[in-house]
């Protein structure tokens, strides 16, 4: 099969999947302060729909995945997402965007499952700044989480 290209003809290898509508924050240019209407979660695809879709698009050249939302790492049983995304032969490189806040709790698990690449969204390095623009506390937490590098053997990947 001809690979994917876009119009500059680069070949397109990269899907980014939205695991959920569910943020932690509200930021201005994103989230409304009230009347804030969520997916039913019904209406949200299921892992194992979410895994037929990358299978599929690995038959169509994809190879990078990037696990996103709204927040990733509030849907629940995320690790083991991760985990069966990165079990995916044909798949040769998983990331994960996040805002930050969870990634102290989360980080070790992802790199469990075989995460090696996060990509943190922060808008500012001002605290002030962030309550502004997130309408939450939270820069501390996002600023202080430590990758899970510690070990002999993860420094080794």
């Amino acid at each position: 099969m001809a690979p994917n290209v876009d119009p500059y003809n680069r070949e397109i290898t990269y899907l980014r999947v939205s695991v959920t509508d569910r943020c932690n924050l509200r930021c201005l240019y994103c989230k409304p302060v009230q009347d804030l209407k969520l997916l039913d979660h019904a209406s949200i695809l299921s892992y194992e729909e979410i895994l037929k879709i990358i299978r599929a698009a690995t038959g169509l050249g994809m190879k990078k995945v990037r696990l996103t939302g709204g927040e990733p790492l509030l849907r629940r049983n995320f690790v083991h997402l991760a985990e069966s995304v990165c079990s995916i032969p044909e798949v040769e490189d998983v990331s994960v965007t996040t805002n930050g806040l969870l990634l102290e709790k989360m980080a070790r698990p992802l790199f469990e499952a075989g995460i090696r690449r996060i990509n943190i969204s922060l808008d500012t390095l001002n605290p002030l700044k962030y309550a502004k623009i997130t309408r939450r506390e939270g820069f501390d937490a996002v600023w202080t989480s430590k990758p899970p590098l510690e070990t002999d053997a993860a420094r080794k990947i």
